[in-house]
């Protein structure tokens, strides 16, 4: 099993260099940040994790600039997103930022996308809460097009443009991998029109097993599993290596740097009892 870490990058913790550099030090496959361009002061949405919102939630950098700060100083690490808003980001723009990232780090970003919790946030993009679905599904299918095509072009219900030039191409072929986030048979149906990967959250490994059964079945075929904010146990990480996760991330909580990196010690000695 692969090791790596979900974590919210923000303007109070470690910067994303010194992060990217600590974690490729200490033997980490994987990077994968949070996304929430900013929250309404008046919010009904509650928070899925019960209680109050956490402030990291609307003090996250930008992923994409964060994510090519990270590629400056490593060479081996995956660069994801975890998980981009696709409902509140235009499809060509998007397009080219994951290109970009991709290029820039030599062939390592990885599209983690997901349809999102905060519809007053949503709102505030324009995006109606009721069919983020559908936009979601028709804003991958366009970038898919922008990254496979030399003259791409989409006509959807929510995405529409003619013919159109977009470079740089990614690096990766056919095009960087896409980890699909969420539960449920509409997150898996997702899985098998644009996914390469199920980007799941954390829970039991007795709860996780029957959801990746149905997640399969649902997909047709043999999807690897990422496993977004693993806890810091070694019992439970030996669970998610018994039911086959391909990479489980640690939660890395947002901190200053120096207890940033203790906390990556304690994580990488786990992840070295599994290698």
């Amino acid at each position: 099993m692969k090791f790596g870490v979900s974590t919210f990058v923000t303007d109070q913790g470690i910067r994303p260099a010194p992060l990217g550099r600590a974690l490729e030090e200490r033997g980490f496959d994987a990077l994968f940040i949070a996304e929430h361009s900013h929250i309404p002061v008046d919010r009904r949405t509650p928070y899925p994790g019960g209680g109050d919102l956490p402030e990291v939630y609307y003090r996250t950098l930008d992923p994409f600039v964060t994510l090519a700060a990270v590629a400056t100083v490593t060479r081996r690490l995956l660069l994801g997103t975890g998980i981009a808003l696709v409902v509140q980001r235009d499809p060509i723009t998007t397009a080219n930022e994951v290109a970009s990232l991709d290029l820039i780090s030599e062939g390592r970003a990885a599209f983690g996308v997901g349809a999102g919790w905060n519809r007053e946030e949503m709102e505030n993009h324009g995006t109606d809460p009721s069919t983020r679905g559908r936009l979601m599904d028709e804003r991958l299918r366009a970038i898919r097009e922008l990254w496979t095509k030399e003259k791409a072009e989409f006509h959807g219900e929510f995405v529409n443009f003619d013919p159109v030039f977009q470079w740089p191409k990614p690096v990766q072929r056919p095009h960087p991998p896409i980890y699909v986030g969420g539960a449920g048979d509409a997150a898996f149906r997702r899985i098998a029109a644009v996914g390469d990967a199920w980007l799941a959250n954390s829970g039991s490994p007795e709860e996780l097993r029957p959801q990746i059964e149905r997640m399969r079945e649902v997909a047709g075929r043999e999807v690897p599993v990422t496993l977004y904010a693993m806890p810091e146990d070694a019992d439970v990480t030996e669970g998610y290596q018994r039911i086959g996760v391909e990479r489980a991330l640690f939660y890395l909580p947002t901190m200053p740097e120096a207890e940033t990196i203790a906390r990556l010690d304690s994580m990488a000695r786990i992840a070295a009892r599994f290698q």
